[in-house]
């Protein structure tokens, strides 16, 4: 385990390489349990199912395994989709590849233990888009691996997941992100769904990189949670097929590069960040939006991608340092060990995978900037020690 001393990374002087064996490590350590039971449609008998209240437990049993997987799934595919090679990563990934494919084989088979509900409560609705998402990163690896009947029964189970009415806040971009994933790999879609999600988050804007999370301003990580990446999904499928505005993706592009330097900025030199908001139990996964812009290639100037990496490396490395993360494998309630109390209503175990969200800088090649440029300070580090600091401006500054 990578860790800190005294606020100093130990990992300042490690290899890029270590950094990314420690990234993989972790990764397939929290991912491997879901991944390997589902695909064997076991992953319902054998997951522990831990949640704050006792009224929700048949609710979230009912809504685990999607929940689960389309986070797993949401996390992993940027990784998978590099492919197998004859490297130990290469040779780890073709494993993890063919798990996820049988996954989704169990959860879409009627006659599967693992049989996943997208039609059922509310929260299939979430769980579907992050699933969508995560095979819209996965083009070759996963989706071109699937057989046409698992594809067919896929896209009926969205078709009627989209009837799900959604709550009017950030969940008006979850049936737009499957629309425009419907639209992708069918030609197909409900335009006016899609249209609607982006124009209304386009009057929430409040400015400086951030939304509001429907009318209303939420001092919370959602923006790096879903916002900016389900808008910045949205917006590229659409220009892909020629639709939308293409203008308001070019200024997504910016406020998406804006927010995750942000971000950089909230981690301490201890590897920390504010605990602030709902749905802390998703760990590191707060990150999303940070990890997120290094892979896609839209952080601004500064900061720079290595400062980024060993940024997020202290965060995972930290969070992850104590046991208590853990029971038999399955990730438990908690921010930084077993915290059940700070979970709401709507966490249970299957939730807490939305963590692996962190990863999807994994999907950059080993020979990246990113991956391959030696260990630099990221902001606090250098603020905090007095090194020339490279001033913050906001959007709006002239």
């Amino acid at each position: 385990m990578l860790g800190l001393l005294l606020g100093t990374p130990l990992f300042a002087k490690t290899p890029p390489q270590r950094e990314r064996e420690f990234w993989v490590e972790s990764l397939t350590r929290i991912a491997g349990p879901v991944l390997e039971n589902l695909s064997r449609g076991t992953l319902r008998q054998r997951m522990p199912l831990e949640f704050r209240y006792r009224q929700d437990s048949a609710r979230l049993s009912d809504v685990m395994v999607l929940e689960c997987f389309g986070r797993v799934m949401y996390g992993i595919c940027p990784w998978l989709e590099l492919g197998p090679d004859d490297t130990k990563e290469g040779r780890l990934r073709a494993r993890y590849i063919d798990w996820a494919v049988r996954s989704l084989e169990q959860i879409l088979d009627p006659a599967s233990p693992d049989r996943a509900n997208f039609r059922q409560h509310h929260q299939p609705l979430v769980d579907a888009a992050l699933l969508v998402q995560g095979l819209l990163r996965a083009p070759e690896q996963v989706w071109g691996r699937l057989d046409e009947t698992t594809r067919q029964r896929l896209y009926a189970e969205l078709r009627a997941c989209v009837e799900i009415e959604p709550y009017v806040n950030n969940w008006l971009l979850f049936p737009a992100v499957i629309e425009a994933f419907l639209l992708d790999k069918t030609g197909t879609c409900d335009l006016d769904r899609i249209e609607y999600g982006v124009k209304k988050h386009i009057e929430w804007y409040k400015g400086d990189a951030w939304y509001g999370d429907g009318k209303d301003f939420h001092y919370d990580y959602y923006n790096s949670i879903m916002i900016h990446p389900l808008l910045y999904d949205i917006l590229t499928v659409l220009a892909r097929h020629d639709l939308g505005d293409h203008e308001f993706l070019q200024e997504e592009t910016r406020r998406f590069g804006r927010y995750a330097a942000q971000l950089e900025r909230m981690i301490s030199p201890e590897g920390t960040y504010p605990v602030i908001g709902r749905s802390l139990a998703y760990r590191f996964g707060v990150l999303n939006t940070l990890s997120r812009a290094s892979l896609l290639g839209v952080l601004p100037e500064y900061p720079a991608p290595a400062q980024v990496r060993c940024a997020l490396t202290a965060v995972i490395s930290r969070q992850l340092a104590r046991k208590e993360n853990f029971r038999d494998g399955w990730l438990q309630l908690g921010f930084c060990g077993h915290q059940p109390e700070i979970a709401e209503g709507y966490i249970s175990t299957a939730s807490l995978y939305f963590c692996t969200s962190v990863f999807a800088a994994l999907g950059l090649p080993a020979e990246s900037a990113f991956w391959s440029d030696p260990c630099q300070p990221w902001t606090s580090v250098r603020a905090w020690a007095g090194d020339p600091l490279q001033i913050d401006r906001s959007m709006t500054h002239n």
